[in-house]
């Protein structure tokens, strides 16, 4: 089964009758509220929208059941979620990161690297997180010029190693 794929972030409370503040990422903001039910990266809790608007940088949404700015408090730092099949799906050249969790990393000249266990953004960009088979992870830019192939069909991404973490012969270090 697909992993289900984080669509927005709940943050601080607005106003006083239960509105938060709403980060999404699609593609189209508003498109959150066409999605059904949202739910917690678990499936414990779910959310219904049942008002949104846009903002400056983020949306407002109001969530059934959630009235008061106390219970839209407490809903702050929520990731919420939907299952893979609810989205649209994406033309050949595009993808969603959650399809790109488990492929496997290789370097360009097809020397292995690890897995891709994550996609991350905190806040200056999209960071790719790469587990090896020993040894610590990797954070690399999620830019063109690092991962220049993504082949999801193939199970594995291209990752062009920046010079300084690359051995003198063009390979990957030991990991």
């Amino acid at each position: 089964m697909p992993a289900p794929v984080c669509v927005a972030r709940i943050g601080a409370a607005h106003g006083v009758r239960g509105a938060v503040k709403l980060w999404t990422f699609t593609e189209d903001p508003l498109a959150v509220k066409h999605y059904g039910p949202l739910l917690t990266k678990d499936g414990a809790r779910q959310f219904e929208v049942t008002h949104v608007r846009e903002a400056k940088d983020h949306l407002v949404a109001t969530f059934k059941g959630v009235s008061t700015r106390d219970e839209a408090e407490r809903l702050n730092g929520l990731e919420l979620y939907v299952p893979r099949e609810r989205l649209p799906e994406t033309d050949d050249d595009e993808y969603y990161h959650a399809d790109l969790v488990g492929l496997a990393a290789v370097t360009t000249a097809d020397q292995p690297l690890g897995k891709v266990i994550a996609i991350h953004n905190f806040g200056a960009g999209d960071i790719i997180e790469i587990a090896p088979a020993q040894g610590v992870t990797m954070l690399l830019p999620f830019t063109n010029a690092v991962v220049p192939t993504i082949d999801i069909a193939g199970g594995r991404v291209i990752v062009e190693l920046p010079s300084e973490i690359e051995g003198e012969d063009g390979t990957s270090p030991e990991l």
